[in-house]
């Protein structure tokens, strides 16, 4: 089965394109390189995985693939901020025109989506079911993606699945893009200090992201496309103030932590609620814990970012 991944030189999509092809699944990726992953061009290329260099907002070439995973966006909540329309051209337009493409050949589309779009909830866990009120350009943008393929199954019957991510974490990130857990990582390894942005309180749903990419292959093999949307995380929450003491009892150094002031577009606690996904698929994400000592295990081998 042929597979395109688009945005596959980026953080999630280098390790869905890695795992679907050590599945047997024959995998191009498409990806306009601007903002990459070394580590994950790297790893596509000793892997023999195709690159199509190429944006997802005018590329038109589908014809020769089964199935399309949809991970090119941009993702930084703050960024967003500063630079709204961006958001929506690339992450809006950018879903926009693959799930058109994708609509004219009858080729079932998984989109990666995200709880950004939740904003914050009116409980915690939050379910699929809950209301949509994102803060961000950014989470507005993935909204915005997920109504337009909801519209296209409508009027052209596309088939698809979009899937709300949470903190997905583990090596291969961008560095100027990086995840909390990451950042604590490289931090603390360069003997520098912690920046927590509000109070600390705040809760978030850690999933690594090799878990994202099994739910994906599990989503293609089981051939999942309901046009519904599923919550992908854990359903554990942690405080940034205790994800901060894990890591520095993982790693078994002690460094200050600077508190900075919240940040414009960011939610205050964010866990999902797994049921509807646990009802369709085998899923056994790792716990925190093991995820980071994991993570640190490959901080040699590639660059934590």
């Amino acid at each position: 089965m042929k597979v395109l991944v688009t945005g596959g030189a980026g953080f999630i999509g280098h390790h869905v394109a890695l795992h679907l092809s050590s599945k047997g699944y024959d995998i191009k990726v498409l990806d306009y390189l601007e903002r990459a992953s070394p580590t994950g061009i790297s790893r596509l290329k000793d892997n023999g995985i195709p690159v199509i260099i190429g944006d997802v907002r005018s590329f038109q070439d589908y014809s020769n693939f089964d199935i399309v995973v949809h991970a090119a966006a941009l993702v930084n909540v703050e960024e967003s901020v500063q630079n709204p329309l961006e958001y929506y051209d690339v992450n809006s337009m950018g879903t926009a025109r693959v799930g058109y493409e994708c609509s004219k050949r009858k080729i079932p589309l998984i989109y990666l989506s995200s709880a950004a779009v939740y904003g914050d909830p009116v409980k915690i866990p939050v379910s699929e079911n809950d209301p949509v009120d994102p803060p961000s350009p950014y989470g507005l943008s993935k909204l915005m993606g997920e109504q337009v393929l909801g519209n296209y199954s409508k009027i052209y019957g596309l088939k698809h699945v979009s899937l709300r991510l949470f903190n997905v974490y583990g090596p291969g990130q961008n560095p100027s893009y990086a995840g909390v857990v990451s950042r604590f990582i490289a931090n603390i390894v360069e003997g520098g200090s912690l920046e927590i942005y509000g109070d600390g309180t705040q809760t978030r749903d850690f999933i690594h992201v090799e878990d994202v990419a099994k739910v994906v292959e599990e989503f293609i093999s089981k051939n999942i496309f309901d046009n519904r949307v599923y919550n992908v995380g854990t359903g554990i929450g942690t405080r940034i103030i205790d994800l901060a003491k894990l890591v520095m009892r993982i790693t078994g150094r002690s460094v200050n932590i600077v508190f900075k002031p919240a940040r414009i577009g960011e939610v205050r606690h964010s866990v999902a609620d797994v049921s509807r996904l646990r009802g369709r698929i085998v899923f056994n994400p790792i716990n925190l814990e093991e995820g980071i000592s994991k993570l640190l295990q490959t901080i040699h081998k590639y660059k934590v970012e």
